[in-house]
C-alpha cells in the first residue's frame, strides 16, 4: 500500500495479518491502545500503520459505517454573494427532494480555510461535498481525494473532475460577439480571479470572439481583480489610469461592472453613451440598473450539482455539465 489514496481497512487487515473486524474493532474503539478487542501489541501495530499510512485521518474508513448521514456538505467562498447564494439554494432544493440536507460553510477563497471547513463538515460524517470554490488547478482537492469522499464541483471547474458549470467560454462569446457587433475598437476587460475558470474561460471566450472580427485586446487592456464591486472598481482604476478612456468593458461578473459603472460616473462618464458596459451572471441589481449581461443559470447549476452527486455516491459513472448562457441586451451596450 504505496499510495495513501488507495488505504482501505481490507488493505490494512491484509499488510498486517489480521482479520478486517479485528482492524475495524481497534479503530473504532475509543479506548485507543488499549482497546479490549486485541492485545496491547496488536493495537499498537494497526493503530501504528493506520496513522502511517493516513487511515485513521480519514472519517470516512475510520468510522467504517454502513449507514448514510443524510447529510450533504457545501463548500463556497461566500454565501453572501448572490450568484452563490442562488447556487446554494438550487443544491438545498434539489437535497430535500432526495432526502438529503444541505450544510454549507463559507471557505473566503482561501485554501487554509477551505481546508478547515471541509475537514469540519467530513467530522460531521457528510455523505458527499458540492464544492464552489475549486481553483482551476484543483489544488484544494488533494486532501478531499485522498479521504475517498465523493464530491462535485459547482460554478467553478477543474480538469478531471465531474463538475456542474455554465458554458463560461460560450458566455464569454456572447459578450465579445455583441460588442464587436456594436462597431468598437478599444475594449477593456475586467477578467476577475485568474486562477478561477469562470474567468479563464470568459476570457478565452471573449478575446477569441474579439480576435474573430479583427478586435486587438492587449494585456494593457486586460485586469485581473475581485469578483465584487470593490474589485470591479480597483481594477477600472488601474485601466483607466494606464491606458484612457476605453469605447467598451466586459466585465467577468456583474458586481465588477457596477463598480465599474461607478468609477465611470466619478469621472463624468456613462454607458452606453461613452462607453458600452457588458457584465455577467444577470444578477437583480444588473437588471435594476439597466445593465447589458450574459445570463447564468445560477439555480439549475445548483440543482444539476446535487443530482450529479446523487449519481457520483451510487458509484455511477457521471460526466461533467455545462449549461448554456443567455445574452440579456438592455441599456448598457
Amino acid at each position: 500500500m504505496s499510495k495513501r489514496s488507495t488505504v482501505t481497512l481490507k488493505g490494512l487487515a491484509q499488510e498486517l495479518g489480521l482479520s478486517p473486524s479485528t482492524v475495524s474493532r481497534v479503530l473504532n474503539d475509543a479506548a485507543g491502545e488499549d482497546s479490549r478487542w486485541a492485545s496491547p501489541e496488536t493495537n499498537r501495530r494497526i493503530l501504528t500503520l493506520a496513522s502511517e499510512l493516513g487511515y485513521a485521518k480519514n472519517p470516512y474508513a475510520a468510522s467504517l459505517r454502513t449507514a448514510r448521514s443524510g447529510l450533504i456538505g457545501v463548500v463556497v467562498p461566500r454565501l453572501q454573494d448572490y450568484v452563490l447564494a442562488t447556487i446554494y439554494e438550487g443544491v438545498d432544493e434539489a437535497a430535500a427532494e432526495h432526502g438529503y440536507v444541505a450544510v454549507v460553510a463559507n471557505s473566503l477563497d482561501n485554501p487554509v480555510s477551505h481546508e478547515a471547513r471541509v475537514r469540519k463538515l467530513m467530522d460531521r460524517r457528510i455523505d458527499g461535498l458540492i464544492l464552489g470554490d475549486t481553483p482551476f488547478d484543483g489544488s484544494t482537492l488533494t486532501a478531499i481525494e485522498r479521504e475517498d469522499v465523493p464530491f462535485v464541483l459547482v460554478n467553478r471547474r477543474s480538469p478531471g473532475h465531474p463538475s456542474v458549470t455554465c458554458n463560461d467560454y460560450l458566455g464569454g462569446r456572447l459578450a465579445g460577439e455583441h460588442l464587436a457587433g456594436l462597431g468598437v475598437e478599444k475594449v477593456f476587460l475586467l477578467a476577475g480571479k485568474d486562477r478561477m475558470s469562470t474567468s479563464i474561460d470568459r476570457t478565452a471566450g471573449f478575446t477569441e470572439a474579439l480576435a474573430e472580427h479583427g478586435i486587438e485586446l492587449p494585456a494593457s487592456h486586460i485586469a485581473t481583480g475581485g469578483f465584487d464591486a470593490e474589485g470591479g472598481e480597483e481594477a477600472m482604476r488601474r485601466l483607466l489610469e494606464a491606458s484612457g478612456v476605453p469605447e467598451a468593458i466586459f466585465a467577468v461578473n456583474d458586481f465588477a461592472a457596477i463598480g465599474a459603472l461607478g468609477v465611470l460616473a466619478e469621472r463624468g462618464l456613462s454607458a452606453p453613451e461613452d462607453v458600452k458596459l457588458v457584465g455577467y451572471n444577470d444578477t437583480p441589481l444588473a437588471g435594476g440598473v439597466g445593465l447589458t449581461t450574459v445570463r447564468s443559470p445560477m439555480h439549475q447549476i445548483g440543482r444539476q450539482g446535487l443530482e450529479l452527486l446523487v449519481e457520483t455516491m451510487a458509484g455511477r459513472p457521471v460526466e461533467s455539465r455545462q449549461l448554456d448562457p443567455e445574452l440579456v441586451i438592455r441599456t448598457t451596450a
